[in-house]
C-alpha cells in the first residue's frame, strides 16, 4: 500500500479560477462587494467592543468605473489589511480570514464569505488587479498588492489615509462593458439590491428646498435597501408596507392576494416573505420570481432544490445563511437542510391557507379563481400538501356555488349515485357551450361543475384516485348513460325500423363519425346528439399540446359518437312519413343541428347551414 500527498502546481492555479471559478462572469461583482460588506462588518462589530478606535465615518462601498484608465473600484472603508494580512489572506488560495472573524465573534457578525475565493473572480474580467489598503490598526501602514493573473505578486507600501481597501481592476479587453453605467446599475440592482451595507454608484441629482428657492445638488446614488421588510418583526409591518415591498420586487405587476412571512431560527435560520400573485387561467409557471439570498446577498433565482414546482408559483424572496452553496454560489446542493427548509416552507403555505379558509370562508372563495390553479397544482404533486389541502379544497359548480371534495360529496349521494354504487360527478368545461345539456342536468335534479382551466384535466384524475368518484363530462355520453341507472328504456320503434334510420344517417355525408349508434332515450331529449367518449377526450386533451408543438395532427380530435334518440317524434314519428330524399335531408339537418351545438360546424358548413335554416323560416 502506498499513502502520499496529492501536489498541485501552483502555476496551474489562476487558469482554472479565470475559467472554471463561477458559472457566470458577472459575479465577480457580487464576489468583491460581498467582501467589502464582510470587511464593513468586522469594524463596525470592532468599533462596538471599543477595539477599534474613533468615528466610523461614512461606510459606503462605492462602485467607481473610470472608461479613460478602463478601470473599475470596488472601495469599502472597513477594517482594511496591514502588510502581514495581505501575505496571509491574498498570497495564498482559499485561505480566507472570514473563519478566522466567525469563530472570534460569532455571536456578533454575520460574515457573506467562507471559502477564501472570492477576491480571485476579479481576474475572469482583469488583467491586472490593485488592492491599496490600509489597516484599522493605529500604527499600520497602507500598502499596495499587485498582481497581473499569474503567481507572481508585488507588496510595497504607499500613503493613504483613509482606513479600508480599494480593489482596483484593470478590466481586459473583453469585460471593458462593465464600466458603463447602466451595466453597473443592472447588475448591483441584481446582486446587492438589499445588502446591508449602502451600495454607492457616483451621484444622481435631487431637488432641496432652502427658504423660498429651490435648487440641484449633488447626493450620492445609493442603489440598495439595506433593511429590507423580511429583516422585520412581521408584527411591526402593515399591510401596506407588504403591498409597497412587492412593488420594489415586481413594479409593473398587479397587488398580490395575501403573503406568508417566513421567520424561523431552528433548526436552521430563514427569513423571507412569500407572495401569492394572482394567476391567469392560460396556467403557466412563472419561473424566476422567487430570489434566494444570504445574509442579504442575492445568490440565485433558480430555486427549484428548495422549493417544491407548485410553489415556484409564488413570488417573494428567501434568505437562508443555512443553505448549502457550491463556490460559485449559484447551484444548491441537496442535503437534510435543504429537504427542512422545504418541508417547513410547504408546512407554513398550507397553515396560511387553513387560515383564510377557516377564519373567512368567503373571503377564500372570492380568492379562489386566483389560488385554485396553486392549490390544485400543489395537490397533484406534493403528497405532505396534499394531506393538507384536501379540507380546504374547492370545487365550483355551474351557479358559482363552492363546496369542499367532502362537502361536495354528502350532496349529490344521493342522486348522482349510478347503480354500480358509484358517485359519478358531472362537469363542463364551458358552460355556455353546453348550456343545453347542463340545463338537461339541471332538470333531472343533477348538479354540474364547471372545471374550466387547463390544470383540470390532472385535478379531476388525482380526485377520482383519492376521493373514490367518478368525473364524466356533460357530452361524454347521454344523460341517461352518464349516471346508468337500472331501470332500462324501450324504444317505440321496431329493431327493423331502427336499422333503417341508422342506415340513413350513417350514410350522409356530414356524418364523419364512424361510430353512429341508435339508442332509446328521453322524447325529451335531442333528436341528435354528439357525444365525445371521457376515455378518448381525455386522451385528445393531454396529448393535444404534445402534437401541437410536434406539428403533427392530434389522432383523437374528432373522435366522436353521434346518438340517434329512437323516442323522439322527429325520430319515432315523422321520420318514418318522409320520401327518402327527404329522410337523407333531415338527417343531415338535425347532424347539423348536433354538430352546432358542440361547436363542431364551422366555416363553410356553419354558413351553409345558417342559410337553409333561414331558407325555411
Amino acid at each position: 500500500m502506498q499513502s502520499g500527498k496529492i501536489s498541485v502546481q501552483t502555476e496551474n492555479i489562476f487558469p482554472i479560477i479565470k475559467k472554471f471559478l463561477y458559472s457566470e462572469q458577472e459575479i465577480f461583482l457580487r464576489e468583491l462587494i460581498s467582501n467589502a460588506i464582510d470587511a464593513t462588518s468586522k469594524i463596525k462589530v470592532l468599533a462596538n467592543r471599543g477595539d477599534a478606535k474613533g468615528e466610523l465615518g461614512n461606510i459606503n462601498i462605492e462602485v467607481i468605473p473610470n472608461k479613460e484608465n478602463k478601470t473599475l473600484t470596488i472601495r469599502d472603508r472597513g477594517i482594511g489589511m496591514d502588510a502581514d494580512e495581505v501575505n496571509r489572506y491574498l498570497n495564498q488560495v482559499a485561505f480566507s480570514s472570514a473563519q478566522e472573524y466567525l469563530d472570534k465573534y460569532k455571536d456578533e457578525l454575520n460574515i457573506i464569505g467562507h471559502f477564501g475565493l472570492g477576491f480571485y473572480s476579479a481576474f475572469m474580467v482583469s488583467d491586472k488587479v490593485d488592492v491599496l489598503t490600509k489597516s484599522y490598526k493605529p500604527e499600520a501602514k497602507a500598502v499596495r498588492w499587485t498582481c497581473t493573473g499569474d503567481t507572481d505578486y508585488t507588496i510595497e507600501e504607499i500613503e493613504k489615509e483613509e482606513r479600508g481597501t480599494d480593489i482596483i481592476l484593470h478590466l481586459n479587453d473583453d469585460s471593458l462593458d462593465y464600466l458603463e453605467e447602466h451595466k453597473l446599475e443592472s447588475l448591483l440592482e441584481k446582486f446587492c439590491k438589499f445588502l446591508p451595507v449602502p451600495i454607492q454608484l457616483g451621484t444622481k441629482k435631487e431637488k432641496v428646498k432652502e427658504g423660498e428657492t429651490e435648487q440641484e445638488i449633488d447626493v450620492p446614488n445609493i442603489i440598495n435597501n439595506t433593511n429590507p421588510l423580511w429583516k422585520k418583526a412581521p408584527l411591526e409591518i402593515t399591510d401596506e408596507e407588504y403591498i409597497a415591498f412587492y412593488k420594489e420586487l415586481y413594479p409593473f405587476g398587479p397587488d398580490p392576494l395575501f403573503w406568508i412571512h417566513l421567520n424561523i431560527d431552528y433548526p436552521f435560520n430563514l427569513t423571507g416573505v412569500l407572495y401569492f400573485p394572482k394567476i391567469t387561467n392560460q396556467f403557466e409557471i412563472q419561473k424566476n420570481k422567487i430570489h434566494l439570498y444570504s445574509n442579504q446577498v442575492f445568490v440565485t433565482d433558480d430555486v427549484k432544490e428548495i422549493v417544491p414546482e407548485y410553489l415556484m408559483l409564488l413570488h417573494g424572496v428567501i434568505d437562508s445563511p443555512d443553505i448549502p452553496l457550491n463556490v460559485s454560489r449559484s447551484y444548491l446542493q441537496s442535503d437534510s437542510n435543504v429537504r427542512k427548509i422545504t418541508g417547513y416552507i410547504t408546512k407554513k403555505v398550507a397553515e396560511k391557507l387553513n387560515d383564510i379558509f377557516k377564519k373567512d370562508r368567503k373571503d377564500f372563495e372570492n380568492k379562489w379563481n386566483d389560488i385554485g390553479t396553486f392549490i390544485k397544482y400543489g395537490l397533484i404533486s406534493d403528497e405532505k400538501f396534499a394531506e393538507k389541502a384536501m379540507d380546504f379544497t374547492l370545487l365550483k359548480n355551474t351557479d358559482d356555488v363552492y363546496k369542499t371534495v367532502a362537502e361536495y360529496k354528502e350532496q349529490i349521494k344521493d342522486l348522482q349515485t349510478n347503480k354500480n354504487s358509484r358517485l359519478i360527478c358531472l362537469y363542463t368545461h364551458d358552460k355556455q357551450a353546453h348550456y343545453s345539456l347542463v340545463s338537461q342536468c339541471k332538470e333531472r335534479g343533477y348538479d354540474v361543475l364547471l372545471m374550466d382551466h387547463v390544470i383540470d384535466n390532472h385535478f379531476i384524475q388525482h380526485l377520482e384516485y383519492k376521493a373514490e368518484i367518478t368525473f364524466k363530462r356533460v357530452d361524454g355520453d347521454t344523460l341517461d348513460q352518464l349516471i346508468e341507472k337500472d331501470e332500462v328504456s324501450e324504444s317505440v320503434l321496431s329493431q327493423q325500423d331502427q336499422d333503417k334510420i341508422l342506415s340513413v344517417f350513417k350514410s350522409i355525408s356530414l356524418n364523419s363519425s364512424k361510430d353512429t349508434q341508435m339508442k332509446a332515450l328521453s322524447p325529451n331529449d335531442p333528436p341528435v346528439q354528439i357525444v365525445r367518449p371521457e376515455f378518448m377526450r381525455r386522451m385528445s386533451e393531454m396529448q393535444h399540446m404534445v402534437h401541437v408543438m410536434k406539428g403533427e395532427n392530434d389522432l383523437f380530435m374528432d373522435s366522436y359518437q353521434l346518438v340517434v334518440n329512437s323516442n323522439h317524434p322527429s325520430i319515432a314519428t315523422k321520420f318514418s312519413t318522409l320520401d327518402e330524399n327527404a329522410q337523407s335531408e333531415m338527417a343531415v339537418f338535425l347532424t347539423e343541428l348536433a354538430l352546432l351545438e358542440q361547436q363542431m360546424l364551422k366555416g363553410p358548413a356553419l354558413h351553409d347551414f345558417i342559410k337553409k335554416s333561414l331558407s325555411r323560416v
